[in-house]
């Protein structure tokens, strides 16, 4: 077993030193160059002065450069940090300053939407993009700019010398905060090993397999596509932006392309159902669907199961903090009478369990309580946020042998009679939709910024394609006239897209409970259509 994900790389590279590695916008990369780029990289950051620990931001969309700037930094010891490309400048202003990044990979495009204060932050901008035309920009606002062609100068055989363990950190992703602000889940290496290694031998990812990428890079769902390929010399083909939105491209993507295993949300699968004109003859290369992140409409993949006969389905379940803690291997023997789609039993080297009011381990099919995770998975909290940490990742007070952390993942789930469970929804205000872990409270933040605002709250209304949409019930300033179309603009500039409220409501005031506060109860009883599911701040 590698002990440092950039040892995939480094194995396969030795293998299949001509193999295609990735592909992505028209361009591909050989596991050797994949290697030298990477190794290359590596030294232009140590040269830079970083150090190990230090964390490196990945700022740009999908290409090629992706995996290379993921593993340079790997190997030179540091901690990568992958941004949403379409997140509003600010999101990122305070992701970059809340863990300290030193260098920002980026394009000439991408550096233009940060402001100066952010960019003097920052030791170098690297340019990974050919717009620098080769030159560097000297210092600018207290960092250097680098272009791209400056790892040629760097050697490209051998990695810098950096002494890292299993537990050194690999990478952070930032998830929704319930403060209104992203929060960063710190990953180690060990930690995504262990579900890359479960993954190799539950799902046989082989050399000739040909893997799609269609999650972001910044959410967990990429760790599977991008390591698992590359511990198997596979390839991997980065699915990006204007392939994603586009249905019927997707379908002729997978069949083109010749994929072998596919990860998505099901709200993807769902699309590509409804608009992609699917035929088991386009896929039939398909052996493996995965998907995760969200709840798969089971209309939807009985309708998915019937296309694809020959293909093996898997629920994966898990949060950012944990990857896939739990999996279930859809039965099409079951599947036409199953109400739910069970989320199923712990993957190896895993225990998950839930736990009920009385603070108990629940032992009895039919019981239900809060879901707990355990294991060398676990994540070691949140960047900067001790409080956050520690509310979260707390002591398994069930091994009294020794001191153990394990994840309370906020997920309410029932024991079944065969040993699975089935989810039941939150137990506070973090709703999925279109595979994205959403806090509503944070989208509350956004609204209640605008100066017009007075009050605001956000609530969830169950979609069968995406999960959930997302509403705002608004009570603006007396004498303002503020509109829909107004207040979603703002929302862009200050939370990801997928967080803006699809609908906005406007009332002169909201219902209070008996202690003053939003009385969010009232607010989903007076909409049919709303859960439950608002958020308690």
């Amino acid at each position: 077993m590698a002990y440092l994900l950039q040892q995939f790389l480094r194995g396969s590279a030795s293998r299949y030193p001509d193999k295609v590695a990735v592909s992505a916008r028209g361009r591909n990369l050989t596991y050797r160059e994949l290697e030298e780029r990477s190794n290359q990289l590596a030294h232009l950051l140590v040269g830079r002065g970083v150090r190990k620990g230090d964390r490196v931001g990945l700022f740009f969309p999908k290409c090629v450069e992706s995996l290379v700037c993921m593993h340079g930094a790997l190997k030179a010891g540091a901690v990568y940090v992958p941004l949403d490309p379409q997140a509003p400048a600010e999101r990122i202003a305070y992701i970059l300053q809340d863990c300290g990044v030193r260098v920002l990979l980026t394009t000439a495009e991408k550096r233009k939407v940060l402001d100066a204060r952010t960019l003097h932050a920052l030791d170098t901008c690297a340019l990974i993009d050919s717009s620098s035309n080769g030159q560097a920009h000297g210092e600018l606002n207290g960092g250097g700019v680098l272009p791209w062609s400056m790892l040629a100068k760097f050697p490209a055989q051998t990695a810098p010398a950096v002494t890292l363990t299993e537990t050194d950190l690999a990478y952070i992703l930032y998830t929704s905060g319930s403060t209104g602000r992203p929060k960063g889940v710190m990953i180690s290496h060990q930690n995504a090993l262990t579900f890359v290694e479960w993954c190799k031998e539950k799902f046989q990812v082989r050399a000739d397999d040909q893997l799609s990428n269609h999650a972001p890079l910044h959410f967990d769902l990429s760790v599977f596509d991008v390591y698992n390929a590359l511990e198997a010399g596979a390839t991997v083909h980065l699915i990006t932006e204007d392939i994603a939105v586009f249905p019927s491209a997707l379908a002729s993507f997978i069949e083109t392309r010749g994929i072998t295993i596919w990860y998505s949300v099901p709200s993807a699968l769902t699309l590509l159902l409804l608009h992609g004109n699917l035929t088991a003859e386009k896929l039939h290369k398909l052996r493996i669907v995965l998907f995760a992140g969200e709840v798969f409409p089971m209309k939807y993949l009985r309708d998915l199961a019937n296309l694809l006969p020959h293909v093996d389905l898997y629920n994966l379940y898990g949060p950012t903090e944990t990857n896939v803690c739990t999996y279930y291997k859809v039965d099409r023997a079951q599947l036409p009478t199953q109400e739910k789609l069970p989320i199923g039993i712990a993957c190896e080297n895993f225990e998950v369990f839930a736990v009920n009011e009385k603070g108990e381990i629940v032992t009895r099919p039919g019981e239900s309580g809060e879901l707990y995770v355990r294991g060398p998975g676990v994540t070691y909290g949140y960047w900067g946020d001790v409080e956050k940490t520690k509310k979260m990742v707390v002591p398994n007070v069930f091994q009294r042998n020794f001191e153990e952390k394990m994840y309370r993942t906020g997920d309410l789930v029932q024991l079944a009679e065969d040993g699975n469970y089935n989810f039941l929804g939150r137990r506070d205000s973090m709703i999925k939709s279109r595979g994205y872990r959403i806090e509503l409270g944070e989208i509350e933040t956004a609204l209640l910024s605008h100066p017009a605002v007075r009050e605001a709250a956000a609530v969830a209304v169950p979609d069968d394609i995406i999960g959930n949409r997302i509403k705002a019930i608004v009570s603006p300033h007396a004498g303002s006239s503020l509109q829909s179309v107004e207040l979603q603009q703002h929302c862009a500039t200050r939370i990801p897209k997928y967080m803006i409220p699809d609908a906005i409501e406007f009332r002169e005031s909201l219902p209070k409970t008996s202690t003053g506060k939003i009385d969010r109860v009232s607010l989903v009883q007076n909409d049919r259509n709303a859960t439950i599911v608002a958020a308690q701040v």
